[in-house]
């Protein structure tokens, strides 16, 4: 194992942290929060140490393979967590521990869950901060470091393979390097349009930033404590859920629009089940919720914010779902299970793992009723290999058994199953909205310090797509052959 290699990339990581904090302080400097000042500094400064030790001289031999690129993905996104949680533990604005700690988890994975039961009283470096770790999550550290180092070609896919979400990452460019500056070109620019739009809809300037930033990476961190109810605006609703549902969608159809093949991208077998879901969806809730609101125009604005807010898993709040029919509330619990699509900044299990696993039981259900005939599996126009299928049935195997011992943990420490199972799916599919006792507050201030950690090793484990965070916990990964 090239250790050398993987203390690299964790020191590059840390590096990016210190170089990213430096604007949530300018922040503090321009609004006059001097008293906040000193811990960003403090953070930078504490953070580009802990880099310098790890090391920041790249190694003669910078080969990485997939166990070293979990290893390191996986650790690196532990202690940019842990050093991530320094400004609100320091500035005061969170004073404890594990309460900082599962606020950046949840920030850093885009999850959104929050223990913070007002925000809108927090200093703007820090609500700054925790909206721009939700940008920084979004499309994921190591893409932005593939735009700064350079790696082996060959090898460095395998470490975007580890963070990148969705069953597998392909290459817009033959360059790695290449394929992460378009991708963060589009990401910028996209989070770019949405802020000019939430302007011309009256949005102040900060909360147009914030909010861009939050729904680029499906977060929902809000700057209100009413969170996008707050504004009051039809317009800014629309606008919102209109962006959460264009970032949950696979960024290589967006650069298939740049390079003018709009047909290849619109013939995306993910993508027409992905709109036909949200329609479907939209349409259900809305019509169940006809009575609450009175207004069919309402009813269907409501019910597609809160649709795309669910599969885009980024559980923006300000929409009083929780008293809606208890139809709404089942299509909202399917939806968490589905997330968005491979590729984009979204959570969830994936649309395209579902979906080709729904072809695999089609597939098996015809070979036993039809022993000799001859089958196969394509999605996308492609065939889908043996391999990929057994890594999609080991990944669903292991997310569901992850989830089922999860939440029976969460029930033994005394909580109800609503409560527990929905707590434990939003935390480890990187939602942010729960039912049970969580769902009218929206917060999970009521868990205790351990359970809060439990839970943010669930984010990670959900934002890093399982494997990674197991493999680095796994015994046999350290020990010599």
């Amino acid at each position: 194992m090239n250790y050398k290699m993987i203390r690299y990339i964790i020191g590059m990581i840390l590096v990016a942290e210190s170089a990213f904090m430096v604007l949530p302080m300018i922040v503090s400097v321009i609004y006059g929060e001097f008293d906040i000042i000193m811990p960003f500094v403090y953070s930078i400064i504490t953070t580009f140490v802990a880099a310098t030790l790890f090391g920041l001289k790249k190694p003669k031999i910078d080969l990485v393979f997939a166990k070293e690129s979990y290893i390191a993905v996986a650790a690196g996104w532990i202690l940019v967590s842990l050093f991530g949680a320094m400004p609100f533990y320091l500035s005061g604005a969170i004073p404890s521990v594990a309460d900082a700690i599962f606020e950046t988890v949840s920030g850093f994975t885009t999850t959104g869950a929050t223990i913070l039961t007002a925000v809108e009283h927090l200093p703007k470096g820090i609500l700054f901060w925790r909206t721009f770790t939700h940008w920084i999550g979004g499309m994921g550290i190591i893409v932005f470091l593939m735009m700064l180092t350079q790696i082996s070609e060959g090898h460095s896919l395998y470490i975007m393979r580890a963070e990148v979400p969705g069953p597998s990452v392909g290459k817009i460019t033959p360059k790695s390097s290449s394929n992460a500056l378009i991708l963060y070109g589009i990401y910028t620019a996209l989070t770019v349009v949405e802020f000019v739009f939430l302007l011309f809809g009256g949005m102040p300037v900060f909360d147009a930033i914030t909010t861009a930033m939050s729904t680029a990476g499906t977060g929902g961190f809000s700057v209100r404590d009413a969170g996008i109810g707050a504004y009051d605006s039809a317009y800014i609703e629309w606008v919102v859920a209109i962006f959460m549902l264009i970032f949950s969608i696979n960024f290589n159809l967006y650069f298939l629009i740049l390079i003018k093949k709009l047909k290849i991208a619109i013939r995306s077998e993910e993508l027409k089940v992905f709109l036909t879901i949200i329609a479907v969806s939209t349409l259900a809730i809305g019509i169940s919720c006809f009575d609450y609101y009175g207004d069919f125009g309402t009813s269907i604005r409501k019910a597609f914010f809160q649709t795309t807010a669910i599969i885009s898993t980024s559980g923006f709040g300000g929409i009083e779902y929780m008293d809606w029919p208890m139809l709404c509330h089942s299509v909202l619990l399917i939806l968490m299970f589905i997330g968005g699509c491979a590729g984009s900044t979204a959570g969830g299990i994936k649309l395209s793992r579902i979906i080709m696993t729904f072809k695999m039981l089609r597939k098996e259900s015809h070979r036993l009723a039809h022993p000799h005939g001859v089958t196969t599996i394509k999605f996308e126009g492609k065939f889908v290999d043996k391999e990929t299928r057994s890594f999609i049935m080991v990944y669903m195997s292991a997310f569901f058994v992850i989830l089922a011992i999860s939440s029976i943990i969460i029930m033994i420490t005394g909580h109800d199953y609503e409560t527990a199972f929905t707590a434990t799916l939003t935390c480890l599919n990187n939602v942010g909205p729960a039912l049970g006792e969580i769902g009218h507050s929206g917060l999970f201030a009521m868990f205790s310090g351990i359970e809060k950690i439990f839970f943010s090793l669930l984010m990670l484990t959900g934002r890093l797509e399982i494997f990674p965070i197991l493999i680095l916990f796994m015994p046999t990964t350290w020990r010599k052959h």
